[in-house]
């Protein structure tokens, strides 16, 4: 009889996340095996073997899967349960698809996307073909940021290195942010490359659960593509690790474990002795100061791939309202240049990155707001469908049609969203194609759907938030409108000045891509800040100077670490109590040196009926912010490492 130690997809006990079980035959680690815990079937993951235990086990019920996953893959959660604190069962669970132990007819293989785009082959340039060699002659378990300027062609980097790994017998990661991007990255790599995987949140449980299993049996040399989740599959043998876009915040993970994927793709990697490749036309100013002091190699990609004329830049101070005679939020430069660019048969980009027809309903009388019972904050009026809608729990309600406390009407709408844009685009221009991509976009029109459109200029104006900023490469684009730019500076974090260079340079970058002639222009209530400034003309090392300047100044990462943790309960007076009591706590028995912040209410202080505040820990050490967590009660409070931000 053999004893082993098995991994839990569900906690069972805090300070544990391992049962031992026996077994008449060896297993390998990794084996998915079905366990009984009380009276209720589990699954659970081959963790370890040891010797027979003093006390009575049960047997293991049966092996889900005669083909073991990587035992890599097993030391990474292990690694994420250490680094980020959190119970090994919630990294075990990454590992394990929905529905593992039912039967399912396979599914024939699918790519989506392919012959879309042009397949004229771009001979690398020399900035392009020195990353190349670099990322070649690097140590196996090297990271690299590939910092290029919009238009720089990274993607071509990437497929290059693929290719060198494909041929050396080993598989390729590539994470993209969004899934909007998949086609597009897919469409890329299936010119070069056949043996293509494909996993994202859209498919259904039963092609995600046969896309993993066709993944751990298949032992040749693969590209495996998707967002965040796709770096936990089973692939073998890896040789290259892709992160693109690596700067955006859908890398990290919101729920346990919170975690990084760029930091768990690289303790991928190095267990694989594999490359690992950031690439970013705005790296995080964390990545950038990590690379820049040796942890890693920095690529530069300083020019564009191709020959272009760079686009023209158009700066609108919003406060200026003779610029504004046409229409209250579209100055006249940007209908110009709309109407310029469609005179030209080329497409038009309006990014706006707030959702919605309207952000704010009020009686301008009695000062009446519409408010989430729920959450306590503004409800944001969706006009195609007539209803106010919260947009942090969902909930939505009927429009009134006089102010329910003084019956004044009617009722006013402030703020823009993208549904108002969208709208006022129609009424301006109603005979052009408008299509709009947000969240609240329907699955049909969703932006990987609808990728083809876009690419071969169906569409002539495009609506939409940041999923449009991310990336996209669309030929036909002439023109790039921001209608506020600086809706994101408002918001009390430390990276909102950073999140809003990278929107507003990402945004800007989708145009300029080649020898025909474009134009940007960008609204702004604050044309001098530097995230505005900055963004407009791309010109990242000012931005990062300035930004990582007043981070060592307020200590914040890179130079400190940080740990936020939030306690939730249904009354103020119970959430305020417990908050404090925990802070006199952690101030006694932590080090001097970690600074605690608060507690204060969270941004979100009402969140589907509790009430919530924060406190926010400081620590040039990681291991005291740990250490914090063991006095965390077991209820009512949740912790992230690492955060991006403090929203």
């Amino acid at each position: 009889m053999h004893y082993y130690e098995v991994a839990l997809t569900l906690i069972v006990r805090k300070n544990s996340s391992t049962l031992t079980y026996a077994h008449k035959s060896p297993l390998t680690i990794g084996t998915i095996v079905s366990i009984e815990i009380g009276s209720k079937l589990s699954t659970g993951i081959i963790y370890r073997e040891v010797d027979k235990p003093d006390y009575n086990t049960k047997p293991i019920l049966n092996i889900i899967e005669p083909q073991p996953i990587p035992i890599s893959l097993v030391e990474t959660a292990a690694w994420m349960s250490e680094y980020y604190g959190t119970n090994l069962s919630n990294a075990i669970q990454l590992l394990i698809p929905r529905g593992v132990q039912k039967n399912r007819r396979p599914a024939k293989k699918r790519i989506h996307g392919g012959n879309i785009r042009n397949r004229t082959k771009n001979v690398l340039n020399k900035h392009q073909r020195i990353a190349v060699r670099t990322v070649s002659e690097s140590q196996p378990g090297t990271t690299h940021l590939l910092h290029g300027v919009t238009g720089s062609g990274k993607t071509s980097v990437y497929i290059e290195c693929a290719d060198r790994t494909i041929r050396s017998g080993k598989s390729v990661i590539v994470l993209v942010p969004e899934i909007a991007l998949t086609p597009q990255i897919v469409d890329e790599f299936s010119a070069r490359f056949d043996n293509i995987y494909l996993s994202h949140s859209n498919q259904t449980e039963a092609e995600r659960h046969d896309t993993w299993k066709k993944i751990l049996n298949d032992k040749s040399p693969k590209i495996v593509i998707g967002p965040r989740s796709a770096l936990l599959l089973p692939t073998q043998n890896i040789g290259l690790i892709v992160v693109d876009e690596s700067h955006e915040p859908s890398y990290k993970q919101e729920k346990s474990p919170r975690y990084s994927a760029l930091r768990v793709a690289s303790v991928l990697a190095k267990k694989h002795s594999a490359k690992l490749i950031l690439g970013s036309a705005t790296p995080s100013v964390v990545d950038y100061y990590l690379a820049k002091q040796g942890a890693g190699i920095a690529i530069e990609l300083p020019e564009p791939a191709q020959k272009f004329q760079p686009p023209k830049l158009h700066l609108v101070d919003m406060t200026n309202r003779q610029m504004f005679t046409r229409h209250r939020f579209f100055s006249n430069i940007l209908l110009e240049k709309l109407e310029e660019s469609i005179s030209k048969k080329r497409q038009v980009l309006f990014f706006h990155n707030r959702r919605g027809s309207a952000s704010m309903a009020l009686c301008e009388k009695c000062g009446w707001q519409s408010i989430c019972r729920r959450c306590f904050i503004p409800m944001s009026l969706h006009a195609d469908e007539y209803k106010l809608r919260c947009h942090t729990c969902g909930q939505a309600s009927n429009v009134p049609s006089n102010c329910p406390e003084c019956s004044n009407s009617p009722i006013v709408y402030k703020g823009i969203g993208t549904k108002m844009i969208e709208s006022e685009l129609s009424k301006l221009y109603p005979k052009l194609r408008i299509a709009r991509f947000d969240g609240d976009s329907s699955a049909t029109d969703a932006l990987a759907n609808r990728y083809k459109e876009l690419y071969d200029g169906t569409i002539d104006i495009i609506v939409g938030t940041q999923v449009v900023a991310k990336g996209l490469d669309l030929p036909k684009l002439g023109m790039v409108g921001v209608v506020q730019a600086d809706t994101g500076l408002s918001l009390p974090d430390f990276s909102s000045t950073e999140r809003t260079f990278q929107l507003v340079t990402q945004a800007i970058g989708r145009v300029g891509r080649n020898q025909q002639s474009s134009s940007v222009v960008v609204q702004s209530f604050h044309p001098n800040n530097i995230a505005i400034d900055y963004g407009l003309r791309a010109d990242y090392e000012s931005f990062y100077k300035a930004e990582i300047n007043t981070r060592s100044k307020a200590h914040f990462p890179p130079f400190t670490y940080l740990l936020r943790l939030v306690c939730s309960y249904k009354t103020e007076k119970t959430v305020v109590k417990n908050s404090r009591s925990l802070a006199t706590l952690l101030r006694a028995k932590l080090p001097s040196s970690v600074e605690i912040l608060g507690p204060t209410p969270a941004f979100y202080e009402r969140q589907r009926d509790t009430f919530r505040w924060q406190l926010v820990l400081k620590s040039s050490k990681r291991s005291d912010l740990l250490r914090a967590l063991d006095y965390l009660p077991d209820t009512h409070w949740q912790f992230e490492l690492d955060p991006t931000n403090l929203l």
